[in-house]
Formats: structure tokens, sequence, C-alpha cells
């Protein structure tokens, strides 16, 4: 059996008045599509930054690929962050130059590819851009990586909500999913809920259940938010 992509081992983090998570132990698969879910304030950004590397845990251990997480991490994770800011002076096609020359494992002709996809000029300047293009970008740019594990905060914030399904959808098919992992966070459970191999809930810091979306639909009858309203409602 593969070795789990992601792995917290008793991880505890605090922030000043705030416990974000608290003794948390789960593996998260490896080659999947993989849904963080819970509540505002139940740890699903602060997960992710920790799988990053961006935050260290104040207790357990986080590994990624086997390796336990540090700012060397990078060079397998690519995280795409909600509040992650572009440089405006760039036109697009230099973002994507600029990336390359930071990233070795950069596909330079799969963010062109990405680009054509979504009808993006690489002649446009990046301050020009609407709130959609400009995470249509950040999107292109993380996931023209080829790192094992790729991490989407919250990425269908920004996107018209008519295209939202679409584009992530999209943009996926460019992955190599034998090689490479998704894990998202979102809000838009019920839109994302058709990309989803597995989901972990999340509440008050806790991952409390790991679960494929097809035991889901086909075991127990549920979409993703009836059975989302079940397990919380067994927490309370």
């Amino acid at each position: 059996m593969d070795r789990p992509i992601v792995q917290f081992q008793d991880v505890s983090k605090r922030y000043p008045g705030k416990e974000a998570l608290k003794h948390a132990t789960f593996d998260l698969p490896r080659g999947k599509i993989i849904g963080i879910i819970g509540p505002n304030g139940s740890g699903k950004s602060t997960s992710l930054k920790l799988m990053a590397g961006l935050l260290q845990p104040d207790s357990g251990t986080v590994l990624v690929d086997g390796e336990k997480v540090s700012r060397l991490v990078a060079r397998k994770v690519a995280f795409l962050h909600e509040t992650d800011q572009l440089y405006g002076f760039y036109r697009i096609g230099e973002m994507i130059d600029y990336f390359s020359s930071i990233y070795d494992d950069f596909d330079t002709g799969k963010a062109r590819e990405m680009l054509q996809f979504l009808q993006l000029d690489p002649a446009l300047k990046i301050g020009s851009l609407s709130k959609g293009n400009r995470m249509r970008v950040k999107l292109v740019l993380v996931l023209s990586r080829n790192a094992p594990l790729l991490l989407l905060d919250e990425p269908l914030s920004g996107l018209d909500p008519m295209v939202r399904e679409s584009i992530i959808k999209g943009l996926i098919s460019f992955l190599d999913m034998e090689r490479q992992t998704v894990v998202l966070t979102t809000h838009e459970v019920e839109e994302v809920e058709p990309l989803l191999d597995v989901v972990a809930a999340l509440k008050d810091g806790t991952v409390f259940k790991v679960e494929e979306a097809d035991v889901i639909r086909s075991e127990y009858g549920l979409s993703l938010i009836d059975w989302m309203k079940q397990v919380y409602a067994h927490t309370r």
C-alpha cells in the first residue's frame, strides 16, 4: 500500500486566544483530489499552511511524502493561498517566466496551454486584471508546477459562479494524478463535490472523519452536503 502523501501525527497549533488545531491525527492518500471541509475557524487554512511549511506545529509532527515538514518542503509543495499577491507591474507571460526561473519543476508549456484554455492573453498586465482573472492566473501558476502535492486554499474565490466548476475541472485535467495529489479547501462544497475523491471533515480544530466520496454516495446514499450535516450533527 502506498505511503500517505500527508500525515498529521497528534498535531496542535495555537494562536493568541485560540487553538486552531487540537491533537489532529489523520492521513491523506496520494493521487487523489481531496477536499478539507468544515465551518469557518475550524482549522482548514491552518492545516494547509502546516503542510506547506509556512507554519510549524506547537506539538506533534506533520509529514509530507514521508519527510518532516520544514521550509525545505517547498520543493514538494505548490501552495495557492486566497490572499497571495501577484506583481501588478508584470505581464501574465512575464509572471510565468518568473515562476519558471524560481521553480525547477515549473512546466512553462503546461502553463501556456492553461492560459489558452482560460482565454488569458499573456501580454495583459497583472495590475489590469479583474479579481476573477487574477485568481485564474494564480491557479495556472500553482498547477503548472510538477510538485507531488498541490494545495489550493479557496480556489473558487473570485471566480464567476457560472463557470467555477468547469474551470477547476478543466485545470485539474492538466495534472498527472498518478504522481500528484490535490488538497483544497472551499466553502462551495456543492460545486466541487463532483471533483472530489476524498473528503476530510474538520470541526473545532480536529479532523474527525476522512472518507472516500464514492463511499458517501454509493454506500451511504448521501450527497456530500447531506453527509456533512449528518456527521456534524453527531459531533455536537
